[in-house]
């Protein structure tokens, strides 16, 4: 089954969300607040993802502006960045789809739409 982590109330999670439930899409919400990835996990959906890392921080955070992450991140190794998105789901780019053998970032409806449907 699909994992979505997601912020109730973030208004793209839960656009998100309501387009899986109208297009018949079984899945798991999980509050990434709370209960938010670990570095394990992370390191996994980024090498299923084949983005850049930094595509999966949330850039336009409240956690990532104060730590003035846009200027820091680039000086960071790859094991510092996987432990800052581990130490806090805010800071981890929502909603993150995770799927059997892919992983997607962010709500792209034909993005979706082409893994999904």
């Amino acid at each position: 089954m699909i994992k979505v982590y997601c912020y109730s109330r973030c208004n793209t999670c839960k656009k998100a969300l309501k387009w899986l439930d109208k297009n018949g899409i079984a899945h798991e919400a999980v509050d990434i607040k709370t209960d938010h990835p670990d570095a394990a996990s992370l390191r996994k959906y980024h090498a299923m993802s084949r983005l850049p890392l930094k595509r999966f921080f949330n850039t336009s955070g409240k956690p990532y502006r104060e730590l003035e992450l846009s200027s820091k991140l680039p000086g960071l190794s790859e094991d510092e960045q996987f432990a800052l998105l581990a130490s806090d789901g805010m800071l981890v780019k929502r909603p993150l789809l995770v799927g059997d053998n892919y992983v997607l970032t962010g709500f792209r409806e034909e993005e979706w739409k082409e893994k999904l449907l």
